[in-house]
C-alpha cells in the first residue's frame, strides 16, 4: 500500500482563500445543499442555489427560507435561489454539487456547459450510483469537461445540515488530488463554528462518505429491536471494517477510515436522532414495511438505495461484507431484521484482522 502525505495547509484566518468578487453556485436545495449555501453566504460571498423545481427557489426567495427541507433557518439576502443553471454558473467563482447520489449524473450534464474553468469544483454528496457503481468522483469525472476536472475537491465528515445552519461547532475535511484546490475550498468553508481538514486520499474520504448510510441503516434496525449500546458499538466497528476493506480493495487508505469522514461520519449517523439512514433502521427493526417508511420520510435516505450498489460493488470486488449484505436482503428481499441478527451472529468464526487490513487479505 502507498503512503499517503496529507496536503500542509498553513494557519488561517476567515478572509484568506476567498476569491475576489466571489460568487459561488451551489447545485441542490435540498437540506445540505441549503445549509452549506447558508455557511458560504454568511461570509459574505454571493451565493447562487440552483434548485430542481422552479416553485422552491421562488419560495426560498420570498421567504428567504427553505421552509420544505431546512425550516427554521433564516437565511442572507446574498443567497439567491434559481432554476435557471445557467443563471446559477454565471461568473461563479467556486461550484459547489449537493445533489442526491442518484440525481447528481444528470445535474453534472445539465452543468457541463456552463461550468466555468480554473475554479475549484466541490462535491458533497456521499453515495453510489445502483448501475454504474461509480462513486460520486468518478461521475463527475466522467460527466465534467476537462477544464473541470483536474479542480474536483471532495467535502465529507459528520455534520447534520440543521447542527451546522444553527452555527454549532462542526468539522470536516476536503479531499483533493490539488492542493491549491484543496486549499482554496478548506478556506472558503472555513469559519469560526466549521473547521476543515484537508486529505489527498479522495477514495478513502469518498468511500466512507457512502457506505456509513448502510451501516446507519443496520445501527437503526438494532435500536429497533430494542438491542443496546453493546450491539451498536458492534456495528459500528465492524461496519468500519467492512468500509475499510472496500476503500483498500479500490486502492484507498484504511488510515483515513480513523477520521473524520470514516469514524466520524459513521459515529454520527449511526447514533444521531437527526439520522435519517438509521431512522429508516429504527422503523424496519420495529417491523414496518419499507415503502411505508419512506413515505412518511419526506427526504432522501441516501443509504437505502447505496445498499444496492455496495451489495453489488462487494460482489466485484470480492469482498465479504456481512453487515452490508443483510442490510441489502432486509430491504430489498423483506428479510426480517431479527432474522438479519440471528444470521450475523451465526457466521463461521475468524480473526478480527488478517495482516493489518492487507490489499491481499480482504476477505474476512
Amino acid at each position: 500500500m502507498r503512503r499517503r502525505r496529507a496536503h500542509s495547509a498553513s494557519k488561517v484566518d476567515y478572509s484568506r482563500g476567498q476569491m475576489d468578487s466571489a460568487k459561488i453556485a451551489v447545485l441542490g436545495a435540498g437540506a445540505w445543499g441549503t445549509a452549506l449555501a447558508k455557511v458560504l453566504a454568511d461570509k459574505g460571498d454571493l451565493v447562487h442555489v440552483w434548485a430542481r423545481r422552479a416553485d422552491l427557489a421562488d419560495a426560498i426567495n420570498a421567504s428567504h427560507e427553505n421552509a420544505r427541507y431546512l425550516p427554521g433557518a433564516q437565511l442572507p439576502p446574498s443567497l439567491v435561489a434559481t432554476h435557471d443553471m445557467a443563471a446559477a454558473l454565471d461568473g461563479a467563482t467556486m461550484v459547489v454539487f449537493v445533489a442526491p447520489s442518484h440525481a447528481t449524473r444528470d445535474v453534472a450534464r445539465a452543468a457541463a456547459p456552463f461550468i466555468p474553468g480554473g475554479v475549484p469544483i466541490v462535491s458533497a454528496t456521499k453515495g453510489i450510483e445502483n448501475e454504474s457503481l461509480e462513486f460520486m468522483d468518478e461521475v463527475l469525472h466522467a460527466e465534467l469537461p476537462a477544464r473541470a476536472r483536474e479542480h474536483l475537491t471532495f467535502l465529507s465528515g459528520p455534520s447534520f445540515a440543521r447542527e451546522l445552519a444553527s452555527c454549532l461547532p462542526t468539522a470536516v475535511v476536503i479531499a483533493s488530488h490539488s492542493p491549491a484546490d484543496c486549499e482554496k475550498t478548506m478556506h472558503a468553508f472555513h469559519t469560526p463554528y466549521l473547521r476543515t481538514y484537508a486529505s489527498d486520499d479522495v477514495i478513502g474520504v469518498e468511500c466512507g462518505g457512502a457506505l456509513k448510510n448502510v451501516i446507519a441503516i443496520a445501527a437503526g434496525a438494532s435500536d429497533g429491536l430494542g438491542f443496546g449500546h453493546n450491539t451498536r458499538a458492534a456495528l459500528i466497528t465492524r461496519g468500519l471494517a467492512e468500509i475499510a476493506k472496500v476503500s483498500m480493495a479500490r486502492g484507498g487508505s484504511a488510515l483515513t477510515l480513523a477520521g473524520l469522514a470514516g469514524m466520524g461520519d459513521l459515529v454520527l449517523t449511526c447514533t444521531g436522532e437527526l439520522s435519517r439512514n438509521r431512522t429508516v433502521g429504527v422503523e424496519l427493526g420495529k417491523g414496518r414495511r419499507l415503502d411505508d417508511i419512506l413515505a412518511g420520510l419526506g427526504h432522501v435516505a441516501e443509504g437505502v438505495k447505496t445498499a444496492k450498489s455496495a451489495y453489488d460493488l462487494s460482489k466485484k470486488l470480492n469482498v465479504e461484507m456481512p453487515i452490508t449484505g443483510e442490510v441489502y436482503r432486509a430491504l430489498y428481499e423483506n428479510k426480517p431484521a431479527s432474522k438479519a441478527v440471528v444470521d450475523l451472529m451465526a457466521r463461521a468464526l475468524g480473526p478480527e484482522f488478517e495482516h493489518a487490513y492487507a490489499p491481499h487479505a480482504v476477505r474476512r
